[in-house]
């Protein structure tokens, strides 16, 4: 079958993933699962008879200049797709320049509200991730008064604001502080101090990749964590690998899919990953895994629809139901609704404690 694709031109995928800045840490992996999910692809007959190739973009860089080199490639027709994990404030830049000439599957968790033509959303959203989470550490840690730290951009922000909608109908969740760095931050001093004189029982992050890193390293080093839980939505395992097993106490995170999760096809995932890629691969986690995800979710909907065209591809989403390593997926209104997940560190891994949201399948 790979020798058929072959005599076709192939169909090349821009894969926007961070090579660079807070959120480079985990990159590879993220390469790594899109690998993956290319060569699984191309084994079963590729898209539309075509071998499908990835043109991987650093989308760890500033989002106008990102957004400029995908423009270029789609303008001049070296791609025909784009997808993979960069944080919102790229996909702002992107979505635009795309939208209408070809599909974009963009794959993280975000704020929500996405809703330019020919965009596909693969990730989680606060509805579905933060908020039943701040519900269940009221009735399973009695945690009611939360700071909420996040990176100065547009996902941190809107989450934020979800949160805060959130507390004010809940009588048992207060958001008593707010902080918010620039991306890159190195010094948490006076966040942590903050903090500490809060009052607060609990942290709500909103930080990505090095700068979460960096954040739990300072937190642990000033005693915070003997008393008080952090809570984050983007929180994988090389995060804890970066920030150390004495950083990682009462740490929990929510998600679509963890290594850990105990489901067949999850497990299933991790075995192909680690046969594929050996001992020395970036450890999986749910952002890298998203990645895969999205390439997965383009070539269902390419299967679908018979073509590339957006609108068509939008028409064959309406009925798309399948089994993921997140286990069964959904889409609806172009977001892929997924069962989401809490777990809390052990040392640099996680156990997976309850289930926050059902695919509603």
């Amino acid at each position: 079958m790979v020798a058929h694709i072959r005599r076709r031109p192939p169909l090349d995928v821009a894969f926007v993933v961070p090579r660079s800045g807070p959120a480079g840490i985990f990159g590879p992996s993220c390469e790594a699962c899109g690998t993956l999910a290319v060569e699984e692809i191309n084994a079963s007959g590729g898209l539309l008879g075509r071998e499908v190739r990835l043109r991987v973009v650093d989308g760890g860089r500033a989002p106008g200049e990102v957004a400029a080199e995908v423009g270029a490639l789609v303008h001049t027709g070296l791609v025909h797709a784009v997808t993979g994990w960069h944080i919102s404030a790229v996909r702002q830049e992107i979505a635009p320049v795309v939208s209408g000439r070809v599909p974009y599957v963009y794959t993280p968790l975000y704020e929500g509200g996405e809703r330019t033509p020919g965009v596909f959303l693969a990730g989680e959203t606060p509805d579905r991730q933060v908020l039943p989470a701040l519900g269940w550490m009221v009735r399973e840690r009695g945690i009611r008064t939360w700071c909420v730290v996040g990176d100065d951009y547009v996902w941190p922000r809107v989450s934020a604001s979800a949160a805060r909608g959130y507390a004010r109908t809940m009588p048992d969740v207060t958001i008593v502080d707010e902080m918010f760095v620039p991306l890159g931050t190195e010094d948490f001093a006076p966040v942590l101090r903050r903090i500490d004189r809060s009052g607060a029982r609990g942290v709500l992050m909103f930080l990505v990749g090095s700068d979460a890193v960096r954040f739990n390293r300072a937190f642990a080093e000033a005693g915070l964590d003997a008393h008080l839980t952090r809570l984050s939505p983007l929180m994988e395992e090389n995060m804890l690998l970066g920030s150390g097993v004495d950083a990682t106490r009462d740490l929990y995170a929510s998600a679509g899919f963890f290594e850990a999760l105990p489901t067949a096809s999850g497990l299933d995932f991790s075995l192909r990953y680690a046969e594929r890629f050996g001992g020395q691969a970036p450890a999986l986690n749910s952002l890298g895994e998203s990645c895969y995800e999205g390439l997965v979710l383009l070539g269902r909907l390419v299967d679908g629809a018979g073509q590339l065209s957006t609108a068509a591809l939008e028409h064959a989403g309406r009925s798309l139901v399948y089994d993921s390593p997140r286990g069964v997926v959904r889409l609806a209104g172009n977001h892929l609704l997924q069962s989401v997940h809490l777990a809390q560190a052990d040392g640099l891994g996680f156990d997976v404690v309850a289930r926050l949201s059902d695919a509603p399948v």
